[in-house]
């Protein structure tokens, strides 16, 4: 029996898909994929790997890297798949900054050898696609296979296209009908180079999925990168674990894992290894796969209408052609237009030529330059205890739709700069007012004053939603002093 361990990389930001894309909800949270599928690409990848299980092939749980802003975003996810997949358990490995993805690898390997295991790791970004799961499957199979006897196996993409945005592997296809023998591997081409690589053939794309044992990548990443190595074996062995209903929580040691040099798993290993003694094959991956990199990918992923045009939401098109139009909030039309991509949210929309869609980064560093909230925060912002909607805000005041999940709670907290009022129009509040204890109904409401510790709770079966009203000379979000928290933030 073969023992496999799913490692989710579940990191980055996704920058080429603002405005639907923010560093407080990123790109692997999103229904994306234009199939018709109600699952996030996170969801996806989990339930990718989830798919290899057969009667020699058994999985542990999941091992999700993400970081802790992110967390609690992961563990709603993941109750949504456990809904239908009881079988779904998953740990979190939670980063307290960004490292780059071998160290996150590091920490899945040194999780599994805590475990007393050498399982095979099937390592995949969250953030990715593929229309043909049986394939998808079938490839991994295979991988699972040759890993186990020791060999690191990395998936390469058939290449559909002379593409610029992503490495290429090349390889000697003689000696395997399973897989091909990596002979090394290509930074992003230029257009001419790439369309070189496809007229010689030989070249794969490298959409970052790897499969191999934890010993392999430990005493791999000990021969190139012992530094690496050794600052995570710290940081991990000082970590802490805490654990919720559905998943376990572990986390390292902050100040020493900021200290872990940030590198990838290509530069600090994989590309250093063909003609080592940690040899590198390949499987060939043709499953429709996509890394949906900028809107326009998305376009060429999504179920196109006779004029092709990929539409999702409230959208009205006349006389257009080859466009993607994403509407969220409101009815979107376009008159006339071809190659356009027009995504709207609450508060920002974005319109593009198909071709530029890679630059649609440049306006987010613009945002970051000028300090603006919609490169970190849709106007509609989840939080582990449910969503608040910002729907109106003027000199002085912001109003808010508040919901609350069943059981959840606020945190005990005051704001120095605004006041706020609280009216309940759907479900039961209990609310914590100074010194009172109030439990508000439908239609009831009540005055939190400037500086006075408060905090909101649904004690209820069903979601409690309150209009919140603040007023103050400062309603910036930060304007918070928590003294108790469920979740971990004061």
């Amino acid at each position: 029996m073969t023992q496999v361990l799913p490692v989710i990389l579940c990191g980055g930001s996704g920058t080429r898909l603002w405005p639907l894309s923010r560093a407080g909800f990123p790109k692997q949270f999103l229904v994306l994929s234009g199939d018709g599928s109600k699952q996030s690409l996170f969801q996806q990848a989990i339930c990718r790997t989830h798919a290899v299980v057969e009667k020699d092939i058994s999985l542990g749980p999941t091992v999700i890297v993400t970081n802790e802003d992110h967390r609690f975003l992961a563990l709603d996810q993941l109750r949504e798949l456990k809904n239908g997949n009881e079988n779904i358990s998953a740990t979190l490995l939670l980063e307290p900054s960004g490292r780059n993805t071998a160290p996150a690898l590091t920490m899945a390997a040194l999780y599994a050898v805590d475990r007393g295991d050498d399982p095979v790791l099937v390592v995949t970004p969250a953030d990715q696609t593929a229309t043909n799961p049986e394939a998808f499957t079938a490839a991994l199979r295979s991988s699972i296979e040759i890993a186990q006897s020791g060999s690191i196996v990395i998936l390469g993409i058939a290449p559909s296209a002379p593409e610029t945005g992503y490495g290429y592997i090349k390889v000697n296809n003689e000696g395997s009908e399973s897989s091909a023998l990596v002979e090394r591997f290509v930074e992003k081409p230029n257009q001419d180079t790439a369309k070189k690589y496809l007229k010689e053939g030989g070249y794969f794309w490298n959409g970052g999925m790897f499969v191999l044992k934890a010993s392999v990548w430990l005493a791999a990443l000990n021969e190139y990168r012992p530094d690496i190595l050794s600052a995570t074996k710290e940081a991990w062995q000082a970590k802490t674990i805490d654990a919720s209903a559905d998943a376990q929580f572990i986390r390292p040691a902050k100040e020493l894992f900021n200290l872990i040099p940030s590198e990838s798993i290509d530069y600090a290993v994989i590309e250093r290894c063909p003609g080592s003694i940690f040899p590198v094959r390949m499987v060939t991956l043709d499953a429709g796969w996509s890394d949906l990199g900028a809107w326009d990918a998305v376009w060429q992923v999504g179920k196109r209408d006779a004029q092709g045009n990929v539409t999702s939401g409230d959208a009205l098109l006349i006389d257009s052609k080859n466009s993607l139009i994403h509407a969220s909030s409101r009815l979107v039309s376009a008159v006339g237009v071809e190659n356009l991509i027009i995504v709207e949210t609450a508060d920002a929309v974005l319109v593009a030529d198909r071709k530029n869609s890679q630059h649609v980064k440049n306006i987010v560093g613009q945002l970051e330059v000028q300090k603006r909230e919609e490169k970190n925060l849709h106007r509609k912002v989840s939080r582990p205890w449910g969503w608040y909607d910002s729907v109106d805000e003027g000199e002085r005041f912001k109003v808010k739709r508040i919901q609350v999940k069943p059981g959840a709670s606020l945190s005990l907290q005051m704001h120095h700069h605004r006041a706020e009022h609280w009216i309940v129009v759907k479900g039961i509040a209990e609310i914590t007012n100074g010194d009172q204890v109030l439990t508000l109904k439908e239609n009831q409401s009540t005055y939190i004053p400037q500086g006075q510790t408060h905090r909101l709770t649904n004690p209820g079966t069903q979601p409690l939603e309150i209009i919140e009203v603040q007023s103050g000379s400062y309603l910036g979000e930060d304007d918070i002093v928590r003294f108790e928290d469920t979740y971990g933030r004061s």
